[in-house]
């Protein structure tokens, strides 16, 4: 019988002996992008910095993208609890003020009603926020590229993962924006025996699995991919092996936004 443990925000989830056990990548004193490389500044202008308030302060806690003018796609477990929230958008150095950036307020935060934060192997995992303003587009912020209803890729696409993080497990917080290349892995490999199994749902999309991988602090964040010449939003950053971030075959699991292109359609009007 399978048991699930959930403990909330900077804590893990953790799913029962004999299963793969999935871990919310929430900004904690762990990893978050391990691998990769610093981006280029601005090269991802759809991805926002999401920061909840504390005392006086705000602090980075999960990505995002910038869907609509008005509107910021993440994930359901970064926003189901109370608190005072604010996106950065057109950020790189998210410790200091390089004159690019736009703070919005959210105003309404809108997730999912099927989304259970007892269940993350469930699905569903994603939410929109709706700003207090709608944000300047510019060469600084851009929209993301969304796709259609119901498109999935083929195996090993070119896709990667964009948040702040670590250089490796433990080790020091990275306070520019990385980036990750993580192919694609297809629906058959990703829930095969070995790998994530039943623990992944047609609903989700698995990226990585070798020696880069997303981890604590990019959940909600964005999985890009290239479709046609054009960086495509094809995932929301959902969670990792609680044995690794980067352990091997149990890559990163996103929320497959093309699943969702309805259901946030009917919210955003």
């Amino acid at each position: 019988m399978f048991r699930f443990l959930v403990l909330t925000s900077l804590a893990a989830l953790v799913l029962a002996e004999l299963t793969p056990q999935p871990r919310y990548l929430e900004d904690s004193a762990e990893e978050r992008v391990v691998g990769g490389s610093v981006a280029s500044p601005n090269s991802w202008p759809w991805q926002i910095s999401l920061q909840y308030k504390s005392g006086s302060y705000y602090y980075h806690t999960c990505g995002g993208t910038l869907i609509r003018r008005g509107w910021v796609m993440t994930a359901a477990h970064c926003v189901d609890s109370s608190r005072t929230w604010r996106v950065v958008l057109g950020d790189h150095n998210i410790n200091s003020n390089e004159g690019r950036e736009q703070y919005m307020s959210v105003s309404r935060v809108y997730i999912h009603p099927n989304w259970n934060s007892n269940n993350v192997a469930g699905g569903w995992d994603i939410a929109l926020l709706r700003l207090s303003s709608d944000a300047t587009l510019n060469n600084y912020v851009q929209l993301g590229a969304l796709p259609p209803s119901g498109q999935v890729l083929p195996h090993n696409n070119p896709c990667y993962i964009t948040g702040w993080g670590r250089t490796q497990t433990g080790g020091q917080l990275s306070a520019q924006l990385k980036e990750a290349s993580l192919p694609l892995v297809d629906y058959r490999t990703c829930t095969s025996y070995g790998w994530w199994g039943s623990t992944v749902k047609d609903s989700m999309v698995c990226a990585g699995g070798g020696s880069e991988s997303g981890c604590q602090g990019d959940s909600g964040g964005p999985l890009n991919c290239s479709v046609n010449g054009q960086w495509v939003v094809h995932g929301v950053t959902s969670f990792v092996s609680s044995s690794g971030c980067n352990a091997y075959r149990k890559p990163t699991v996103f929320t497959r936004v093309s699943a969702y292109i309805s259901w946030m359609n009917s919210i955003m009007g």
